[in-house]
């Protein structure tokens, strides 16, 4: 992402989004960070159609609308896990995707399904990858 087009992106966070905290608003801005950079390996063609409104980031991928949550075990955000039945019909999504973002590489993913077994959250989303943010791999979990 172009300096300019994050700067914009972050101005738009700070004047729409001013009623946020200060750390609600930092958590949109690495979200937004999340999203682009994780579009830019999984595939430059999807188009992101809304990033604001919710925690799920809104994509469309090959005419698919299609939701992301991005979660970090290290530095967990401040949202409780959504009911996805019911974002999938208020959004009209036809999928949702849940990344873990990792800043180290990661070779043993026990504690990534473990804490998805505990969450009860694999039979909720259709894809589940390990995004690796500064090496740019992601590994595919579902």
């Amino acid at each position: 992402m172009e300096l300019k087009v994050f700067q914009e992106l972050v101005e738009q966070i700070d004047l729409e989004y001013f009623h946020l905290t200060p750390l609600q608003q930092e958590e949109k801005v690495i979200q937004l960070i999340d999203l682009h950079h994780f579009i830019d390996c999984y595939n430059p063609d999807i188009k992101i159609i809304d990033y604001i409104c919710h925690p799920i980031n809104i994509i469309e991928d090959k005419s698919i609308k299609k939701g992301i949550l991005f979660y970090d075990l290290n530095h967990p955000p401040t949202i409780n896990f959504p009911d996805t039945e019911t974002l999938k019909k208020h959004y009209h999504l036809q999928e949702l995707w849940f990344v873990f973002v990792e800043e180290n590489s990661v070779s043993d993913f026990s504690q990534h399904t473990g804490f998805l077994l505990e969450n009860n959250i694999a039979h909720s989303y259709n894809k589940i990858f390990i995004f690796n943010f500064f090496q740019s791999v992601i590994h595919h979990l579902k």
